[in-house]
């Protein structure tokens, strides 16, 4: 069920709300979160379809905010309200709200947000793209618990990396972080397999591409050692190499679908390693509510070895961090703007 609002506000929207919940017959609010997802027209479709299908997992109230500043003098000095109520089957298992602020309302955003906000649940704020500088000090930002930005959508997304270790407050955390869940599971496991000390890393993935820079930075930080930053063909991220003692342990994922595992005095071994949809990464952050410890930590020590580079990505070709000079060369060969294979599926 859709109901259209035009010029309209919040207590409107949440009577419209009430309406459309008794219309379809379901009047009780059994939604565990609100999801406020900050976008523009273009990519509305795309995120909020997302969004979606993770409330399958987290019945949620979605609210996606549209900023319409206006082009002319008089619409940018002007202030509307429209809205889109969505219910039943055309919001998942929750409720959808598309806001779109025209005029100066686009400004202040929270003040049309506050009152939509389910009681007592928690708020998670998604920037698929374009995010403040500042999350945490956004007016958003403020009303939220969890707060979701994705580096991998900016035009620099390895200098992202930098800007969210430096404005980092706990609640933040990235989508390029999320990509790389299930590469830190298999290592991890592999590592309790395999105990053996680590004397050095290898992280290979295409250029711009934050979640192989993560990667990198969370084994440095993890383990103490030196992490060496390959780039790759792709797609994504390709392969990690511990050095040990007793050999090599690789996880390799050429495809972006299928790795193998090979772990010295063990039968190499196919693993499932698939890119991810958005869907699937926006509903594993949903599942955790708490401060990310070992994100921040990960993204902090990075800053620092970054910067010790000379500039984002080793002051030569972005995202090739600490990359041997024939890395670096074939890095060049590929610089371009962003891939658009950020370690999962393309959009």
């Amino acid at each position: 069920m859709k109901i259209d609002l035009t010029d309209t506000n919040s207590s409107k929207i949440n009577n419209g709300l009430i309406h459309a919940r008794r219309a379809i017959g379901t009047p009780a609010v059994g939604m565990v979160l609100t999801l406020v997802v900050v976008t523009d027209e273009g990519n509305a479709y795309d995120a909020l379809r997302a969004a979606g299908d993770a409330s399958r997992e987290h019945p949620s109230r979605i609210l996606a905010v549209i900023k319409r500043h206006g082009r002319s003098p008089r619409e940018r000095a002007g202030s509307r309200l429209d809205a889109e109520i969505r219910v039943g089957s055309d919001a998942g298992t929750g409720e959808t709200v598309l806001l779109r602020l025209h005029g100066e309302l686009a400004n202040h955003a929270e003040s049309v947000v506050l009152p939509l906000l389910l009681p007592d649940a928690p708020v998670v704020v998604w920037w698929p793209e374009d995010p403040p500088a500042h999350p945490s000090e956004d007016p958003l930002g403020r009303l939220a618990q969890r707060r979701i930005t994705d580096a991998a959508a900016h035009e620099d997304p390895v200098g992202q990396l930098g800007n969210r270790a430096e404005t980092y407050s706990p609640g933040d955390t990235d989508l390029a972080w999320t990509r790389i869940t299930p590469w830190r599971s298999m290592l991890a496991a592999a590592l309790d397999q395999k105990h053996a000390k680590i004397k050095g890393a290898v992280v290979e993935g295409e250029a711009y591409n934050p979640s192989t820079e993560l990667l990198g930075m969370w084994l440095a930080d993890r383990l103490g050692v030196p992490v060496e930053r390959r780039v790759s063909d792709g797609p994504g991220l390709t392969a990690v190499r511990l050095s040990t003692a007793d050999g090599e342990i690789c996880l390799d994922r050429a495809d972006g679908a299928l790795a193998e595992l090979a772990v010295p005095g063990q039968p190499d071994r196919h693993v499932a390693l698939k890119r991810r949809e958005t869907a699937e990464l926006i509903a594993e952050e949903l599942r955790r509510l708490d401060p990310d410890d070992i994100y921040e930590s990960a993204v902090k020590f990075g800053v620092d070895r970054l910067s010790a580079d000379g500039g984002p990505a080793g002051g030569d070709v972005p995202g090739a961090t600490g990359a041997s000079a024939p890395a670096k060369k074939a890095a060049a060969k590929k610089a371009a703007p962003k891939s658009d294979a950020d370690g999962e599926q393309p959009k």
